[in-house]
């Protein structure tokens, strides 16, 4: 749980760099008051950021006190008070938007993935997430990804070996690219994305831990489901969407991978008010 937050205060401090760059003209014409505002919530979401957020007030001032009534991963509800903050008018002002654009991200990404997560209920199929994440806020996204039920794939280019289409041409075929991935590093799991059912076999043969199934379609899912029989586990990808999510999931396949949960998102709507 921890590796989710490393770059935390990173994050932040860029992000109040980009806002206040030489300094808040605005808050230079406050007095220096202790001040208190409450943040609540407009619609219903699944709660992601509570770290970032406090973070953002942290930096600016040490001092400032948040109270929480409800943690990350719960269910929200419109209208719904989710924290006090106190503390001095310049940091709560100053902080208060980079605050909850963490917070409106986070909480999309993790409500969105909840979403997918729901509509396979019942199956035994995991929701994963992928690479295509906002630059600079990786492991804050898949951190959200985790708040929503969803499971993580590799981190990185560098913690697990994922050869695709590209790298099996440059390498000349699967089995020269799974050779070459397990001579570089052999306690590395290797998962290869297939296109075709004879690449499957072809994987299969090069004792993968794990298939890519990419864009096929439903009777090639069954097919493949059937010809590895349990033997390595497989990952669908490509053309998912809610409306079609349970039927890919029913074929049987271990994980469907979702761009859209950590590109396409919906900022879910809070605000800050001085009491």
């Amino acid at each position: 749980m921890d590796n989710f937050f490393v770059d935390l205060a990173t994050n932040v401090q860029c992000a109040l760099a980009e806002d206040i760059g030489s300094g808040d003209i605005n808050v230079e014409l406050l007095a220096r008051d202790i001040i208190t505002a409450q943040l609540i919530s407009r619609e219903s979401a699944i709660l992601c950021g509570t770290a970032w957020f406090e973070k953002t007030f942290k930096q600016l001032d040490e001092t400032v006190k948040i109270a929480w009534s409800v943690k990350d991963g719960d269910n929200i509800s419109p209208n719904q008070t989710l924290c006090t903050i106190t503390g001095t008018a310049q940091a709560l002002l100053t902080g208060e938007r980079t605050a909850i654009n963490f917070l409106q991200l986070l909480s999309g990404t993790a409500t969105e993935t909840q979403r997918y997560v729901k509509a396979i209920a019942g199956t035994s199929a995991r929701i994963l997430d992928t690479r295509k994440t906002i630059p600079g806020l990786r492991r804050a996204q898949k951190y959200a990804v985790y708040c929503g039920g969803g499971t993580n794939h590799r981190m990185g280019l560098y913690d697990a070996f994922l050869l695709k289409e590209n790298h099996i041409s440059a390498a000349g075929s699967i089995t020269q690219a799974v050779v070459a991935a397990r001579n570089y590093a052999h306690n590395l799991p290797v998962e290869v994305e297939v296109e075709t059912l004879e690449q499957v076999k072809e994987a299969l043969d090069a004792k993968v831990e794990r298939l890519l199934l990419d864009n096929f379609s439903l009777a090639q899912l069954y097919a493949a489901v059937n010809i590895v029989q349990g033997r390595v586990e497989l990952e669908a990808s490509g053309g998912i969407t809610l409306e079609n999510i349970q039927a890919i999931a029913k074929t049987g396949v271990d994980f469907i991978s979702i761009g859209a949960i950590t590109k396409n998102i919906l900022a879910i709507d809070f605000s800050m008010r001085v009491i």
